[in-house]
């Protein structure tokens, strides 16, 4: 069996064992979310492989190898798409938990077909919210309640981390690349300015509150980054980029969000530029975006 690639949590083919996991899988059907096609036990009981839907490469590796960028016409159309998959996990009460540009498979045999993938660390939420693993997420779309040490998770985690790729579509690179917490942190501070309880109320008893020393930054140079956005996706972007988790939108306001109904619309599936299959030239390497991107 070939080695195709590797999410954040695990490389495709090796056989994985989370009950959780598959479980999830088996109940969820919906064009944007990676379809279960079989579990296959191997030579041994304990050794279990999830046969999925073939996708020919991820959005990492198409950022990290095509020539010129997405379009913003073709931004809509891939992010339009992750958030469907996204909205209806979170009606399901799923967290995805793991959401970046590994985790969106780009499937072009017929047309672009964006698929969020990755479910290793998915879970099933409920009200009250229950204390869960804290340390996921890839650092560089980490929501920073969870770098504060946050005992509870909820679809804002989610969120944040479709504003975290949003933005690097658009940007072509990615936007918040910091090399430990303390320095994603910092680098959120100087993209947002620093947290307050007046714009996050609960924020000074977050756990690890007392650990940082945050610089001082009244500014949020959301606009200054993308000086070429309309008023309506700065707008989506600072909503997705609320440091208060519960003013965070939804999957379902960025579906609503009228910057997705003025021109450039978003690009028709059908008509999705295809890619060649970077994956098949690096040999199945894993290059030094993906190594940074995995660490923390």
């Amino acid at each position: 069996m070939n080695r195709i690639g590797e999410g954040t949590y695990g490389i495709v083919w090796i056989p994985i064992s989370s009950l959780r996991e598959i479980n999830l899988l088996l109940r969820l059907r919906h064009p944007n979310i990676v379809e279960l096609k079989e579990v296959v036990v191997g030579s041994h009981l304990e050794s279990l492989f999830l046969v999925m839907s073939y996708c020919e490469q991820d959005l990492a590796s198409l950022l990290e190898n095509m020539q010129s960028p997405f379009s913003e016409a073709q931004v809509k159309c891939i992010v339009l798409q992750l958030l469907k998959g996204l909205a209806y996990l979170h009606h399901n009460f799923i967290l995805h938990r793991s959401e970046c540009v590994h985790s969106g498979l780009f499937c072009s045999l017929k047309h672009c077909h964006v698929l969020n993938s990755d479910f290793g660390l998915a879970r099933v939420y409920g009200i009250p919210l229950q204390p869960m693993t804290p340390r996921v997420v890839t650092l560089w779309y980490r929501a920073p309640e969870l770098l504060l040490g946050t005992k509870t998770q909820t679809t804002a985690l989610d969120m944040w981390a479709v504003g975290c790729i949003f933005a690097e579509l658009l940007a072509h690179k990615p936007l918040l690349p910091g090399a430990s917490e303390i320095q994603q942190l910092d680098l959120i501070v100087q993209l947002l300015g620093t947290p307050n309880e007046s714009i996050w109320p609960g924020f000074s008893r977050l756990p690890l509150v007392g650990q940082y020393s945050l610089r001082k930054q009244p500014y949020n140079n959301l606009k200054n980054k993308f000086t070429w956005l309309s008023e309506a996706g700065l707008r989506l972007l600072n909503l997705l980029f609320m440091y208060n988790p519960q003013r965070r939108a939804t999957a379902k306001d960025c579906l609503d969000s009228s910057y997705f109904k003025e021109k450039p619309l978003p690009c028709e599936p059908e008509l999705m530029p295809t890619f060649p299959h970077h994956r098949n030239k690096r040999g199945g390497s894993v290059t030094e975006n993906q190594s940074k991107r995995s660490k923390v």
